[in-house]
């Protein structure tokens, strides 16, 4: 079959994206839509570009050097891709693909002055815009400059800004490819953006306008601000016009130049609010046109708007979707991933799972889970419950509702419902202070995990689900046990009553803290612990100690095996399986049952070894339990001493010795749930992969993995009829990594607002990070930001920055000295655990993890909640 070169604009869509690129396509798109008029021009297609390539054969051996480079190394793909680019502009048009291009271009009139744009096939797509990472040139005249500007476009797919890019979104610079748009040139009298959505706030209802005089590449380039105009609902409800002294105009020979602005125009806008809103109204067509938010380029020309380009926004969080959508009803979300510390994107089987097993319903959205909570906020009376409870985990969570609240007209005011108040029996009602209750809780848990794991050996294909469907029934049973959820608030409620009653009479802060050093039963502090008893077996192993030093060039499955061919070995890998057998469940991210588990990846514990070896002497982990326990008893002693001195006092420390009994007896049990709820989740995750073997061995999915992106029905489906779509799982892959780019917000509307909670403090030094204090004391020491546990390599004083910490992170807190996250409230799995270790400790500090940086020396105030940033 003969390549065609060239395409009219005319003749594609959006659906020939690797024919003519992202940018092609959507302007064909464009301009099939009624009343959206797009500069005429044609496509110089992918197959000339694939053909310019073949020329130079060296290229393939640099495009392999430039695949193994890390995107990190700037320096290196700077000078490679210069290389490349070099060569491509250097490969003379062959004459039939010139003439091609030469009789395209008469169509327009040869001397006419055209824009030539990049436009690669990963580009301007619904996962990856790569806004700004390919080249245009303007007002190039004449066939000689277009085909020598052709060549710089399919050579600035290989501008260091684009292969950072690709490198950093997993897309193999082979698979890229560019197509070339050559378009009459306009020459507007105002140009610029228009988002269909507040790419600020994610708003979906509000559209903004960005305009200034003359050519775009004034405001692209950031030469001169720009009028700015926000729309909702056809009316402009704010609008900021610029001084704009500087402006870019096309030269007459070709080629663009800056002017001066007159001075009695540079303060007018360079739009009327009519023109505003009528470009807003073909903003709107566009967008349903495409069926996503749009970014814009347009240009005003004798009073009529043209479209030079439009793309996806894909910054904007995703909004839940609740089938109600054609009922337009307002709703508010709370995430769900800032209460469980996993603020990472979950793959689908994950986020089914969760759904499935969770108490409340929830909903998803840019892989991940969202609460929604407008009907709580609408009744008043659950209203002060609801935001009480969100204000006492998360404060920014709390005014970010409050802000929605204000809005007078977004959540409707329902009446409340009757009297009669919660169920007897429930999370509310009196529990008695006794040790027996969380033992007994604790073996109910165990009872009805060892029954799981019984009755699902002999389960398979469709009865497996059938049989996991009922497993679900009592996984939602015992994680709503009354008796487990009063037990919970006992703990949480009593040490709120300690902070607040004692800093009261007291005027001491976050007593509690130190009061619940080493509590027993805590699951989580105690999986910290055993580690440092692992490190006693291994530290005298010197050949085990080097082994685990190279352990990252050893597959997980033979790790084991050959630690115990060393001398030494065979004790080391009984202890580390010992540990396994008992948490080898868990891991980051756990809520997500798609993760990897320690079991089954055990290497990832081996850098915690390792500091654990080096930073700590012999039976460190009961030492550390012992003075944490001597600790709280002299707290308790001195607390209560201080209150019999106070006016009533023998009141007052009878009180208080009540409920510090009352949280040294419930708090640990706080950490049970969340490692019942895991252990369940490692038996369900090893009976699907079994079946997911036998789908591979029946020819069905190609790998066992596959599965983690269907959701459980799909995966029910695909086990009881052998066939899957084969089109889907790809582009959930592709999603998925895609999601790795977005941020959830801890508060999202159905409008699509990202609604930002604040502090709202004056307390704090000028400069300092404010945050939320979960673990009393201060520490000065050397910050280790640290966003994978497998990389972290810390020594003693040092003070742990991460994004979040769910339970799996503990191993790191014995050797730690502070803790700064960006999620987490107070009674999050971090801030407990911070607590039990007398750790420092600071959450909920807004991007902490890129305004501190490795290795600064920091002040952590755990006690006030901020964190000062020394050098």
């Amino acid at each position: 079959m003969t390549e065609r070169y060239v395409w009219d604009l005319q003749e594609v869509d959006e659906t020939q994206v690797t024919v003519v690129g992202g940018k092609g396509a959507h302007l064909g798109g464009l301009s099939r839509i009624e009343g959206i008029r797009v500069p005429g021009g044609f496509c110089v297609t992918t197959d000339a570009f694939r053909r310019i390539m073949a020329e130079a054969p060296s290229l393939d051996d640099r495009l392999d050097q430039l695949s193994r480079l890390n995107p990190d190394d700037r320096e290196a793909i700077r000078t490679l891709s210069a290389e490349i680019r070099r060569t491509i502009e250097g490969i003379a048009v062959p004459d039939d693909l010139a003439a091609a291009i030469t009789r395209a271009l008469a169509q327009l009139g040869e001397q006419a002055a055209c824009a030539v744009r990049s436009s690669a096939t990963a580009e301007d797509l619904p996962t990856a815009s790569f806004a700004g990472q390919q080249d245009t040139y303007l007002n190039v005249v004449g066939p000689t400059a277009i085909l020598q500007h052709v060549s710089r476009c399919w050579a600035s797919l290989f501008t260091e800004r684009a292969v950072t890019y690709r490198q950093r979104n997993g897309i193999d610079h082979r698979t890229v490819h560019m197509a070339v748009v050559v378009q009459r040139m306009v020459f507007p009298h105002a140009a610029g953006i228009l988002f269909t959505a507040d790419p600020v706030t994610g708003n979906r209802k509000v559209a903004t306008v960005d305009a200034g005089f003359g050519l775009g590449e004034a405001l692209v380039s950031g030469l001169v601000n720009p009028d700015v105009f926000k729309v909702r609902h056809g009316e402009i409800v704010a609008k900021a016009i610029a001084a704009k002294q500087r402006a870019v105009h096309a030269l007459p020979t070709g080629g663009t130049q800056e002017v001066a602005i007159d001075p009695q125009r540079q303060e007018q806008p360079a739009l009327t609010d009519a023109q505003v809103v009528r470009l807003v109204r073909l903003g709107r067509r566009i967008e349903a046109h495409f069926g996503r938010p749009q970014d814009i380029e347009w240009c005003l020309v004798d009073g009529g708007f043209q479209i030079v380009q439009s793309r996806p926004i894909t910054t904007l969080f995703p909004i839940p979707e609740t089938g109600d959508q054609e009922n337009q009803e307002n709703h508010v979300y709370v995430s769900v991933g800032h209460g469980q510390m996993m603020t990472d994107p979950m793959k689908p089987l994950g986020l089914s799972m969760w759904q499935l097993t969770a108490m409340v319903p929830m909903h998803t959205a840019g892989g991940r889970l969202f609460v929604d909570v407008t009907r709580r906020l609408a009744s008043p009376a659950s209203r002060a419950g609801l935001l009480d409870a969100v204000g006492r985990g998360d404060p920014l969570i709390r005014d970010a509702l409050e802000t929605v609240l204000d809005r007078d007209d977004f959540v409707p005011s329902l009446p409340d419902a009757g009297p009669g108040g919660p169920p007897a029996g429930g999370a509310s009602a009196p529990i008695e202070t006794d040790p027996a209750i969380v033992t007994e809780l604790i073996e109910r848990s165990q009872v009805s995990i060892a029954a799981l794991e019984r009755d699902i050996r002999t389960k398979t294909g469709p009865a497996l689900f059938d049989f996991l469907l009922k497993a679900f029934e009592e996984h939602k049973r015992v994680l709503g046990d009354p008796l487990s959820m009063r037990a919970i608030m006992a703990g949480m409620e009593a040490t709120w009553w300690l902070n607040d009653t004692l800093q009261e009479w007291l005027d001491e802060k976050n007593a509690a803290d130190t009061l619940t050093l080493s509590a027993p039963d805590n699951v989580t502090s105690e999986m910290g612990l055993a580690l440092l008893d692992v490190a006693d077996v291994i530290r005298p192993h010197s050949e085990v100690v080097a082994f685990l030093q190279g352990v990252e060039y050893i597959e997980d499955k033979a790790f084991l095996d050959e630690l115990a061919k060393l001398t030494g070995g065979t004790e080391a890998r009984d202890a580390i399986e010992a540990y396994l057998d008992r948490y080898g469940m868990r891991c980051v991210g756990e809520i997500d049952i798609t993760r990897p588990r320690w079991r089954e990846r055990p290497t990832t514990l081996v850098p915690v070894i390792l500091d654990n070896v080096r930073n700590f002497e012999p039976g460190a982990a009961q030492r550390r339990f012992e003075q944490g326990r001597q600790k709280a008893q002299k707290k308790e002693q001195d607390v209560l001493s201080r209150l019999r001195a106070l006016p009533d006092g023998d009141r007052k420390a009878d009180e208080a010795k009540r409920m510090i009994d009352r949280v040294r007896t419930f708090i640990g049990y706080r950490e049970y749930p969340k490692y019942g709820i895991v252990s369940r989740y490692f038996v369900y995750k090893q009976a699907l992969l079994e079946e997911a073997e036998r789908l591979v061995q029946a020819g069905v999915l190609p790998e066992k993995e596959d599965i983690f992106y269907l959701t459980f029905q799909e995966l029910h489906d695909v086990v009881r009829s052998h066939q899957v779509d084969g089109r889907l799982i790809q582009p959930r892959k592709d999603a998925f990594r895609s999601y790795h780019a977005l941020t959830p917000p801890r508060v999202l509307t159905s409008d699509g607002e990202a609604v930002t909670g604040a502090y709202r403090r004056d307390d704090v030094p000028a400069g300092a990070l404010i945050g939320l204090p979960v673990s009393a004391g201060t520490v000065e020491g050397r910050a280790r930001v640290v966003l994978d546990i497998a990389e972290a390599d810390l020594e003693a004083g040092d003070i742990l920055v991460t994004t979040f910490t769910d339970p799996s992170w503990s191993p790191l807190f014995v050797g730690i000295a502070g803790l700064v996250t960006e999620v987490g409230g107070q009674m999050t799995h971090g801030a407990v655990i911070a607590r039990e270790y007398g750790l420092p400790a600071v959450v909920g500090v807004e991007q902490a993890t890129r305004l501190i940086r490795d290795g600064q020396r920091i002040r952590v105030h755990g006690t006030d909640g901020y964190v000062e940033i020394l050098s």
